[in-house]
């Protein structure tokens, strides 16, 4: 398998998951273009990688607004000619009320977390992965959305909603040489506290590098079949 000169879109990329998976992308030749809401994040992140500006794209863009998304999709396309991957890692929670004691304001921000901005990444960037006749799609989710935990219902909700998108997503790519994948994780351990001090509390937390290797599989060509899966990467529930 080869990813040289691929292109990779990263949301949520100065996270601690897309952070890591832009440095491992990096180190097989992808190329990449990398979306933050924060400017000031992904300067440092420009300059931790070393490539050269042929090689990568930043772009600060609030994946709320549709308009910009798509003006965005459009940039990186004029820059490379091409969109191979989407990985959209933006991250969120909210939690640790009642449904009764909860304010709309947690559902409306886990909705627009989760829901909305997968909509729009879909909408602006899955349509010049189908013209290539190629392309991965991979998303975080967590088996809460399936089985949701007591104070935490936006984000189960948040969830949920993101799966059936991407499910549905998953069927209306079959034919076309493009997957789209989920992959579960309860914590994302950016901290590594499971490896530096583990404990039964976080002996079910993934470490950024133990998705991204799962990532790295979607995109071989080996997976090519693999489409609309809900991959497991937190032991037992």
């Amino acid at each position: 398998m080869s990813l040289e000169n691929r292109l990779a879109v990263i949301t949520g990329a100065t996270g601690g998951l897309g952070s890591a998976l832009a440095r491992e992308l990096a180190s097989h030749g992808v190329n990449l273009a990398l979306l933050d809401i924060d400017p000031a994040r992904l300067e440092p992140l420009f300059h931790s990688l070393s490539l050269p500006t042929s090689r990568i794209f930043t772009q600060s863009v609030d994946l709320l607004d549709l308009s910009a998304t798509k003006a965005t999709a459009s940039a990186v396309l004029n820059k490379f000619g091409r969109i191979d991957i989407l990985l959209h890692v933006v991250g969120g929670w909210t939690g640790g009320k009642t449904l009764v004691e909860a304010p709309a304001g947690d559902l409306t921000f886990m909705l627009n977390q989760h829901v909305w901005t997968t909509f729009n990444v879909i909408q602006a960037f899955v349509p010049a992965l189908i013209r290539n006749g190629w392309g991965r799609v991979a998303m975080i989710t967590s088996p809460y959305a399936a089985r949701p935990i007591a104070n935490g219902g936006p984000y189960a909700v948040g969830k949920a909603g993101q799966e059936a998108l991407m499910q549905t997503l998953s069927q209306e790519l079959v034919g076309t040489g493009v997957t789209a994948n989920l992959l579960q994780a309860k914590t994302i351990d950016v901290q590594r506290k499971k490896v530096s001090a583990p404990s039964s509390d976080n002996a079910s937390w993934t470490t950024p590098e133990e998705l991204t290797a799962a990532i790295l599989y979607l995109l071989s060509d080996a997976a090519g079949t693999v489409n609309g899966a809900k991959i497991p990467l937190f032991g037992s529930f």
